[in-house]
């Protein structure tokens, strides 16, 4: 835990200065070091093994170019974030460098979202709605 200067082992070296963050700090770095639910990047010598690691994996193809692909890639990660979630792989493609991971999707525009279970691929359209995405893990994850 992270600790500054007016933290002591009295107090379990938290620190007793109410405008210090140093507590609320290393907390928030704990969550994301042991975090499981990170975007995996994928190219076309690891797409399928990716594919095989979970039972449903949501995929997003992208390009360096596409204006729109980067203004959605961080509702992507946001979502990939969330705890419920962590059953779900999230996989990012950039479809100008890996042709074979997106013939497997049939991208036709980007950016693109797939979702793909380990037989194949289940559903795929060209959106950069967070609400299509939450449609493709609704899809994954009924409840």
């Amino acid at each position: 835990m992270a600790s500054c200067a007016t933290s002591s082992s009295a107090n379990r070296g938290r620190c007793l200065n109410k405008f210090c963050r140093s507590e609320q700090l290393s907390k928030r770095f704990i969550f994301v070091k042991n975090s499981k639910m990170a975007v995996q990047i994928a190219d076309d010598s690891n797409f399928q093994q990716l594919l095989q690691e979970r039972e449903f994996s949501v995929v997003k193809y992208h390009a360096d170019w596409c204006g729109n692909c980067k203004l959605f890639a961080p509702k992507f990660k946001r979502v990939s974030n969330e705890e419920a979630l962590a059953h779900i792989g999230f996989i990012e493609v950039d479809a100008e460098k890996n042709p074979e991971a997106r013939r497997a999707a049939g991208v036709d525009s980007l950016p693109y979202l797939a979702l793909f279970n380990r037989s194949g691929l289940l559903e795929g359209s060209a959106s950069s709605k967070e609400e299509y995405l939450r449609e493709l893990i609704e899809k994954a994850d009924p409840k």
